[in-house]
């Protein structure tokens, strides 16, 4: 989708690229992530309302590092540098950058010095910041003056009104900022001149207009895995297209308990959405695939490939399409190396080569440039239920990466059953939006217990709640003792093979959010 205004990131490798381009779109402007390596000429010829350059984990004064032509900060565009893109702005155009004698790491008390600035308009003189540097500027450039410090860091940040330049040290997109989003405000709408016409039901509307247009009379095809993205995606194709639109859910029994069904209820005969929808049961398939298998990543690669056999073999039955439509949104674009300058952090199904099993002209990526948050969004928007839209994260091999071991119907039946009851209990306890993501896993560790008069020997069951921003870091959430006790009971009462509970603590790093 086209926009009429848009800011644009610059990315440096900074770990919160993304998270700067969400906090510019919640002020209602669209914002696209480009590589520092990006030609002035294509800046240029995008005519961005306003520039955010993002941090990144070189020094700048070293040879090699990552750098822009000075002819960036003479575009007359508003330019914002966060932590390395503020000590870069400095360096190009003649301030000085050295290593930092006191390094800043965390929440840090920052002043306010210029309270004029419009970066900082409604901010407090005294307010609280997310610092994370080795270097400092111990010199701003010419034409600049210093608007805020701590007390390790002279320049905590420098603007240059005149040119609409500005430079902060901190990092105003982490929550840890307290007015980080007044700050992006303050820029994105206020000194860029924004008008602010990005919002979800524009872009619904226009999307589906898009559809029709680009469709026509076609046939497009659709994967849905009953996950949040590709339901959303379902929604939208099935307003644009109704009919012309085939759907194949390949339920490979590695769901939670009940999803299957669900899904069937939102797409199927029985649900709102006029279109073709083919569920495929392919459990007992899966299973027998899985058999002794252990290791993780082979487990990954054997969901992945049959869930390819499967998908082909309905795609042969239904014949020539004209288009292959994917949930691809915009974290897939850009960490599959495609977007910005981060390393690629994973190769993503929806990305980067495309299947040579279905007879198709053109793929369709409608959900390419939304984030997440977006994709809810815009599901609220077409009518979906909430407990879809806001359905927890899910691994693309589902319950699979949730049994430590081998995998096996018993075991999915466990966990399943485990899975429900936790979700169940937290909703009951008014807990379901305190933990960004929360589930049950079945790990390998068997122990002995005893129930009633009689010795076992079962599984334990490992809950797992974290809280986090961008789930590239997080934290385990602290669930009330009284609910995990609560979780605890129902499980080893309910649930046929578990006679232990554990709660894990882990945070990310040194884990990660899954136990695999």
């Amino acid at each position: 989708m086209t926009a009429e205004e848009k800011v644009i990131v610059l990315d440096f490798g900074g770990q919160y690229n993304q998270l700067v381009a969400r906090r510019v779109r919640e002020c209602n402007v669209y914002c696209e992530i480009y590589s520092y390596r990006t030609p002035i000429e294509q800046i240029k010829a995008m005519a961005p309302k306003g520039i955010i350059l993002t941090g990144g984990p070189n020094s700048c004064y070293e040879e090699g590092a990552p750098t822009y032509t000075k002819e960036l900060f003479e575009l007359g565009i508003p330019v914002l540098g966060l932590c390395y893109g503020a000590q870069l702005m400095m360096h190009v155009l003649g301030g000085k950058v050295e290593k930092a004698p006191v390094r800043e790491y965390g929440k840090t008390q920052t002043f306010i010095d210029g309270s004029n600035d419009a970066l900082f308009a409604g901010v407090e003189d005294d307010t609280i910041v997310w610092m994370s540097h080795f270097d400092y500027i111990s010199k701003v450039a010419p034409g600049f003056d210093i608007v805020a410090h701590t007390a390790d860091c002279p320049v905590a940040a420098a603007a240059c009104e005149d040119k609409k330049l500005y430079a902060i040290q901190f990092h105003p997109e982490v929550l840890h900022t307290v007015r980080g989003k007044e700050i992006l405000h303050n820029f994105v709408r206020g000194i860029c001149q924004t008008a602010g016409t990005w919002r979800m039901d524009s872009f619904v509307e226009n999307t589906i207009k898009e559809i029709k247009a680009k469709v026509g009379d076609g046939k497009v095809l659709l994967a849905l895995s009953g996950g949040v993205d590709s339901s959303v995606l379902a929604a939208l194709l099935a307003k644009a297209i109704g009919k012309q639109l085939t759907c194949v859910f390949v339920d490979h029994g590695l769901l939670r308990k009940n999803e299957g069904d669900e899904v069937e209820g939102v797409f199927g005969e029985k649900g709102n959405f006029d279109i073709n929808f083919i569920r495929v049961n392919a459990a007992e398939r899966y299973y027998a695939k899985l058999a002794g298998v252990e290791e993780p990543e082979r487990k990954r690669k054997i969901i992945g490939e049959e869930f390819i056999r499967v998908f082909e073999e309905e795609a042969k039955k239904i014949g020539a399409v004209d288009f292959l439509a994917q949930g691809t949104i915009y974290p897939d674009v850009v960490e599959s190396g495609l977007g910005g300058e981060s390393a690629v952090i994973k190769s993503h199904h929806n990305v980067g080569g495309l299947p040579d099993f279905v007879d198709f002209k053109e793929i369709i990526e409608p959900l390419k440039t939304l984030f997440k948050d977006e994709v809810r969004k815009a599901g609220l928007e077409l009518g979906l239920p909430e407990y879809l839209v806001f359905r927890q994260p899910f691994p693309g091999p589902g319950l699979g990466i949730r049994i430590i071991g081998e995998v096996t119907a018993d075991k999915v039946r466990i966990v399943q059953d485990a899975d429900y009851i936790y979700r169940e209990e937290i909703a009951a306890a008014g807990l379901s939006k305190l933990p960004d993501q929360y589930f049950a896993a079945l790990s390998n560790m068997r122990s002995v217990g005893v129930m009633g008069d009689e010795r076992t020997y079962d599984y334990a069951i490992v809950l797992r709640a974290v809280e986090t921003v961008d789930f590239m870091t997080a934290e385990a959430s602290q669930i009330p003792f009284d609910v995990l006790q609560k979780v605890m009971s129902r499980i080893i009462n309910e649930v046929k093979g578990v006679n232990r509970v554990m709660y894990d603590l882990t945070s990310k790093p040194p884990g990660t959010v899954e136990l695999e």
